[in-house]
């Protein structure tokens, strides 16, 4: 499906230059002399590699759909993660740098959906928000909690967030998985 340069929105998976690209972030530019352009900074899908790129109005781009399955994280494996296919219980095994920062939100047995290309595993979504246990906690500094001011916590998979000034150690917490920022307390 060909798109507009500028209605590449962060996420949109498109081909370009041959390759499969995720937009992840974009900005959108009117110039006082000449036409606007969305800047957009790309993921390449396959290799990894970052790029910047300009589209104008004019410049259409082909946004590629990916085929979606569900999955379970079963473990760590190295630098590994493997899943298992939740239909027909077959294993695969992904580079962790596939999935960026979110990895270290992966638990054993989390339900993930996993994007393909061409039958390609080539990205994988997790849930949006995930329980943590705090494992550390910098104490409240006395007068401190007037202002809505946070402290940083550590979690049981080592991720450090910022939580509000009554989060104490052991505390069950939800955590947004892509911003790494607390949500609220776990019932």
């Amino acid at each position: 499906m060909k798109i507009s340069g500028v209605d590449i929105r962060p996420g949109n998976i498109i081909e370009y230059e041959g390759g499969i690209w995720r937009a992840v972030k974009i900005q959108h530019t009117q110039p006082g002399k000449g036409g606007a352009y969305m800047q957009v900074e790309m993921k390449n899908l396959i290799d990894g590699r970052k790029t910047n790129v300009r589209f104008r109005s004019a410049e259409t781009v082909e946004r590629v759909r990916l085929d979606t399955k569900d999955f379970q994280f079963l473990y760590h494996d190295g630098d590994m993660l493997v899943f298992m296919d939740k239909d027909n219980y077959e294993q695969v095994s992904l580079a962790e740098d596939l999935i960026g920062e979110p990895a270290a939100f992966l638990q054993d047995g989390m339900d993930v959906v996993m994007e393909l290309y061409n039958e390609r595993p080539i990205s994988v979504q997790l849930p949006d928000q995930i329980e943590a246990t705090i494992v550390e906690a910098d104490a409240v500094v006395k007068g401190q909690t007037a202002s809505s001011s946070y402290k940083p916590a550590v979690l049981d998979n080592g991720v450090r967030v910022m939580v509000p000034p009554h989060i104490a150690s052991g505390t069950r917490i939800v955590v947004d998985t892509y911003s790494r920022e607390y949500v609220r307390r776990a019932d």
